[in-house]
């Protein structure tokens, strides 16, 4: 893309969201929270627009889902919802596609640890003997999905991940936590979510990534989301232009990485950042001054829910809440059949602003 494609600016912008606070004073609005962190003044790049080309069409680029349902009358067609919304992206991202689903049935003090495995006949009986004869009597439970699984164990995070890896290195953590299970593959959208059967998932929140893939390679570990510890997850449409310098950073600290995508280095900051005590919006203030690139990403925590874009917002997001959900998309046709959504208030949210919704 040129210099002069990137100028370009689609006709009639979202609606703007006014500039209404500074660190994370509420506006007014039950539940949302933004936080005003601008401006920058450090990158430079292409004026403030959607994407486009010289032909004036949008360019292929990641596309990013999310929603948070505030209904728990919703919760049990939360897959139902959120496939169709990745489904219409599918165009934006056809490499890979991955979602992160949140929901809490796995029982008091268990996590859930969503496992992959490379090979579609991979034997999880002996997967799941070996790890008894390690937990010492720890109570155990693996629910299949295609060639994945969900393990449910009375595990910690000081010491699950660990000892998971050591099982067998061919199998693949891709998330953990009280609420969190990650599912993600190479593939278009529809073929994915039918692979692991999203549609019919429930639970209270979803973020979801339709991958295009510009820097790194076409593989399950390179798609998102990327989660970096306990019930965080992380998508983002963009690309980090200093990411290697900041991994270096983080490698110097002891921060292992399990692949070379710029996407994962944001991830791994985030989590750092939210283990030294910083909030998840502290955490991605800290994004918008440590990262250069043109970026939006969108955080999911078991408790939390956080959207923000850099100093010139070139990548799209739109945001509709009603009562019953918060949902957000890169297009507005990923929400256009959620339920009430013609009732609900529509913005694109604003250059390094930071919008949280808490549970």
């Amino acid at each position: 893309m040129t210099w002069e494609d990137w100028a370009q600016v689609a006709d009639g912008p979202w609606p703007r969201e006014p500039s209404v606070c500074s660190r994370g004073r509420a506006d007014g609005r039950k539940g949302l929270t933004v936080t005003r962190c601008g401006p920058g003044g450090r990158r430079a790049g292409p004026a403030p627009g959607r994407e486009a080309t010289s032909e004036g069409t949008r360019k292929d680029m990641c596309g990013v889902v999310g929603l948070r349902l505030k209904d728990p009358a919703l919760h049990p067609v939360l897959g139902e919802l959120v496939v169709p919304m990745l489904d219409v992206l599918a165009s934006r991202g056809p490499d890979s596609t991955g979602v992160a689903i949140y929901r809490h049935d796995a029982g008091p003090g268990a996590l859930k640890y969503s496992l992959s495995a490379r090979a579609a006949d991979y034997d999880w009986g002996r997967y799941l003997a070996a790890l008894e004869a390690r937990a010492g009597g720890v109570p155990v439970e693996l629910r299949r999905r295609s060639r994945d699984a969900v393990l449910v164990a009375g595990l910690g995070a000081e010491h699950g991940p660990a000892l998971l890896a050591g099982l067998d290195p061919t199998v693949r953590l891709f998330g953990y936590g009280a609420a969190m299970e990650v599912y993600k593959d190479v593939g278009p959208a529809g073929e994915v979510c039918a692979r692991y059967g999203v549609a019919g998932m429930a639970g209270y929140q979803a973020i979801g990534h339709t991958r295009m893939a510009t820097e790194s390679a076409v593989t399950t570990e390179h798609s998102h989301p990327f989660a970096s510890a306990a019930d965080l997850a992380l998508v983002h449409n963009g690309s980090f232009s200093n990411y290697a310098s900041i991994r270096r950073e983080l490698a110097a600290d002891g921060v292992a990485f399990d692949t070379d995508n710029d996407s994962e280095v944001a991830a791994r900051y985030i989590a750092r950042e939210m283990a030294a005590g910083a909030g998840l919006a502290d955490a991605l203030r800290g994004v918008l001054k440590v990262f250069d690139g043109f970026f939006t990403l969108l955080v999911a925590a078991e408790q939390e829910f956080a959207v923000v874009r850099d100093s010139f917002a070139c990548k799209p997001m739109v945001v509709a809440e009603t009562p019953e959900y918060v949902a957000v998309a890169s297009e507005y046709v990923a929400l256009a059949d959620l339920p009430g959504v013609e009732k609900a208030r529509v913005f694109e949210p604003m250059p390094e602003e930071i919008y949280t919704w808490p549970g």
